[in-house]
C-alpha cells in the first residue's frame, strides 16, 4: 500500500507557505501525513502553522539548512513514499493522484517526478531546452544541472536506505548531489505534465544566495567520481562534465580573481585530464 507524507522545508517564508500547505490540503487524494520542518525561523512561522493546520506534524530546529530539514522528515516518517514541496512552491490538484497511478502502473518505481510550470513575478517563464526533463535511466541528462525538481519529487524511502540522505555539507546544489546518486542506480519515472509550480525571484533563493553556483556541483561530482558506484560509461561521463566545470570555473577565477577554492580545482583539472 501506497503511503505518502510530504516534507516541507521552511525558513522564514511566513508569506508562502500557506500556500504551499494549502495545495497540499487540496489534493484529490490527500496524503497520509504532512510534515513541516521549521529551520529556525524567527518570522511567525510556528504560530502560524500552530493555529491555523494544527493537524500538520509541525517539527522546529535549529538553523542547519535545506538537506538538514529535509534529512530529519525523512527520519521522521514511518510512510513508505516521501513527496517533497519547497514552502514557496505549490502543487496542483490532482498531482498526487497523477504520481499514485503512475507508481501503481510501474510497481517496480522507485522515484518519481513531474514537470512543471515555473512563475517569476507573477509571470509564467519559458523554459531553455537545457531544463528539459525526462525519464528512464537519465544519469547523463542530470550532470549538466538539476532536471529533477525537488518539489515535484516522489521516492522510496527504500532508496534513502540504500544510498543515504542528502549532503549536509553542501549550501546549494544538494539536490543535484542526491539526483546523481539515484540516477545512477535507478530509473526515473516521469509524467509529463505540469503538476508543480515553482515560485523564483526572491531574494532568499539558494542560487541568489551563494556566488559560483557550480563549485557546488564540481564538489558534488568529485565525490560520485570517487564513490566507485557509477560504471565505466558512468564514469567517464561523469568525468568530462566535472572537466568542463571546473574549465569553465578556472577560466572565472583568472579573469575575476583567485577565491578558495583555484587551488583545490586546479588540482582536480591536473588529476582527471
Amino acid at each position: 500500500m501506497l503511503e505518502i507524507a510530504v516534507v516541507i522545508p521552511t525558513y522564514n517564508r511566513i508569506t508562502s507557505i500557506e500556500r504551499t500547505v494549502d495545495s497540499v490540503l487540496n489534493q484529490s487524494l490527500a496524503v497520509n501525513e504532512i510534515i513541516i520542518i521549521d529551520d529556525g525561523s524567527n518570522d511567525g512561522t510556528k504560530e502560524l502553522i500552530k493555529t491555523r493546520y494544527p493537524q500538520i506534524n509541525y517539527i522546529y530546529q535549529s538553523n542547519k539548512g535545506v538537506s538538514a530539514a529535509r534529512n530529519k522528515g525523512v527520519n521522521k516518517t514511518n510512510c513508505n513514499w516521501i513527496g517533497f514541496l519547497d514552502s514557496d512552491d505549490t502543487w496542483e490538484p490532482n498531482k498526487i493522484e497523477k504520481q499514485i497511478e503512475a507508481i501503481k502502473n510501474n510497481p517496480n518505481s522507485l522515484i518519481c517526478h513531474t514537470n512543471e510550470t515555473w512563475y517569476r513575478n507573477g509571470k509564467i517563464l519559458k523554459q531553455q531546452d537545457k531544463h528539459k526533463k525526462y525519464g528512464g535511466h537519465i544519469f547523463s541528462y542530470c550532470l549538466p544541472l538539476c532536471i529533477i525538481s525537488p518539489s515535484s519529487v516522489m521516492i522510496h524511502k527504500r532508496i534513502f536506505n540504500e544510498i543515504g540522505l542528502f549532503d549536509e555539507k553542501l549550501l546549494a546544489c544538494e539536490d543535484y548531489d542526491m539526483w546523481l546518486r539515484i540516477c545512477c542506480k535507478y530509473p526515473v519515472l516521469f509524467i509529463d505534465e505540469t503538476l508543480t509550480n515553482k515560485y523564483g525571484g526572491h531574494k532568499d533563493q539558494l542560487s541568489k544566495k551563494y556566488w559560483g553556483i557550480d563549485r557546488f556541483r564540481i564538489i558534488a561530482l568529485e565525490k560520485i567520481i570517487k564513490s566507485a558506484c557509477l560504471d565505466t560509461e558512468q564514469q567517464n561521463l561523469a568525468i568530462d562534465s566535472l572537466l568542463d566545470k571546473v574549465n569553465i570555473f578556472l577560466k572565472g577565477c583568472e579573469k575575476y580573481g583567485e577565491n578558495e577554492y583555484y587551488e583545490r580545482f586546479k588540482n582536480i583539472k591536473y588529476q582527471y585530464a
